[in-house]
């Protein structure tokens, strides 16, 4: 499989623009444990799985293999990505400002544009990206546009500096990758995805991604454009909706392709630094004539302060650990 990932996901520093990276990670939301519902949370009693990927659709360059054995300890995790009505409620009690509207743009799909907007800058390698100002959570599409009757959609223009204020706003954090996809397998080991290996069961639809040519026509035949519900497809062995496809969803740890290699590794955790966060899941741009990435072992590295029309997250909360960092 094809290794390049900007397609998937575009980072702040793309070739159009100078990074807007300032060398270190806002701080972020105090963390208030008294906030802490486990309304929508699913509880997960841990176990062993086998992490990764060596599959046909895995990708070298991603870091998906080798696979290892791992271990998680028990945890609750959101049923769902956070949706714009959570991630209101968030910016009305603290008045958050995202860095998307610091920055006064976003990456936004062109797909999504009407035919009449003003021309914009796009990406060298992937031109569908495209620099849109004025776009942010509120505006996902622009300034013209707004979430108006998607306040059960997830949450979209979201860089990892503010899903984490969010998770520490909560009490919670983001989950770990290896937490992220134990619970995005649904208790299925090894299987392609979270129902099985098959991609459309009896010609059903358990995710949202691109259907048709990409990036140029999309059917439609799973019945969304660009994002749907939080809760549109049938949940996991776990509960957990849209574990793929969607939007891609951040992950606490920072990326790296190398693995430390243990007997059996409890409960890992990234590198203790680095340059680009975890993302795990794909969403709906992905297909997979360029990018079969909606799946629980892949996964992708972007910079924190990244944002786009395709990325948001969900939450995990274990009062034993603490995770964000």
């Amino acid at each position: 499989m094809v290794d390049d990932c900007h397609c998937c996901v575009p980072g702040s520093g793309e070739n159009f623009v100078s990074k807007q990276k300032t060398g270190r990670l806002r701080e972020p939301i105090e963390r208030d444990t008294r906030l802490v519902s486990l309304s929508d949370m699913g509880y997960i009693d841990g176990g062993s799985f086998a992490m990764g990927s060596e599959s046909h659709l895995s990708y070298l360059g991603d870091g998906e293999g080798p696979v290892r054995s791992v271990k998680v300890s028990p945890f609750w995790i959101d049923l769902h990505a956070v949706s714009n009505d959570n991630f209101d409620q968030f910016i009305a009690a603290t008045g958050y400002m995202t860095t998307a509207e610091e920055k006064g743009w976003s990456f936004v799909f062109g797909g999504l544009l009407p035919e009449e907007f003003e021309p914009t800058r796009g990406v060298m390698d992937a031109p569908w990206w495209r620099q849109v100002f004025g776009a942010d959570w509120r505006h996902p599409e622009g300034p013209d546009s707004s979430i108006e009757g998607r306040g059960n959609h997830p949450v979209v223009h979201v860089s990892w500096e503010d899903a984490r204020s969010f998770a520490n706003w909560s009490g919670k954090s983001l989950p770990t990758e290896s937490y992220w996809e134990f619970a995005a397998r649904g208790g299925l080991e090894g299987a392609l995805f979270p129902w099985g290996d098959e991609f459309n069961p009896n010609g059903e639809h358990l995710a949202n991604t691109w259907q048709g040519i990409f990036p140029s026509s999309n059917s439609l035949d799973d019945g969304w454009y660009g994002t749907c519900p939080v809760d549109a497809f049938p949940a996991n062995g776990y509960g957990l909706h849209n574990a793929v496809g969607n939007v891609w969803e951040w992950c606490a740890d920072w990326f790296s392709v190398e693995h430390p290699l243990t007997p059996q590794m409890i409960d890992p955790i990234g590198p203790s630094d680095g340059d680009a966060k975890v993302q795990k899941g794909g969403s709906f741009l992905c297909h997979l004539s360029y990018c079969a990435r909606y799946r629980p072992a892949a996964r992708v590295g972007v910079s924190p302060d990244s944002t786009s029309s395709n990325v948001g997250f969900r939450c995990m909360y274990n009062p034993d650990s603490a995770i964000s960092r």
